[in-house]
């Protein structure tokens, strides 16, 4: 998996609490949930799929601990008490904010870029193709 145990300790210090409290299932569903949010803002411009298949140093941290506050969240969400919701929802808009930065290009991170797949090379889904035709003269 992309993200674990201790890469929720190091982000929050109630993680272990709410890890322990949430059900495996719940657990994974949860980052994939986070996961799938992350990839909705990020993958017009990066390759999210080899950005969530990276593995130990390979990893972007930035993404591990946005996944990491992401889950928390929703797994807060499915506790009975909601414990610690405060600062989970927080850190939730945090994120959000963030996410919507870089998106909107004003932050940039280290994440694979889209590659071209187009038939003439051009890079589909990220960035804007403009140009025009030839200039017509109407003179006659």
């Amino acid at each position: 998996m992309f993200i674990t145990e201790q890469d929720y300790i190091q982000v929050s210090a109630d993680a272990l609490r709410i890890i322990q409290q949430a059900t495996d299932d719940n657990r994974l569903l949860a980052e994939r949930r986070a996961m799938d949010r992350i990839a909705s803002y990020l993958d017009g411009r990066y390759d999210m799929q080899a950005a969530f298949t990276a593995e130990g140093e390979a990893r972007n941290l930035d993404l591990v601990g946005l996944v990491a506050d992401l889950a928390l969240y929703f797994m807060v969400l499915s506790l009975p008490q909601k414990m610690g919701y405060e600062i989970r929802k927080e850190q939730f808009e945090n994120a959000i904010a963030y996410l919507e930065k870089v998106q909107a290009g004003k932050a940039v991170m280290n994440l694979p870029e889209l590659q071209p797949t187009g038939e003439e090379g051009e890079q589909t889904g990220a960035g804007i193709r403009y140009g025009s035709d030839k200039r017509n003269n109407y003179i006659w």
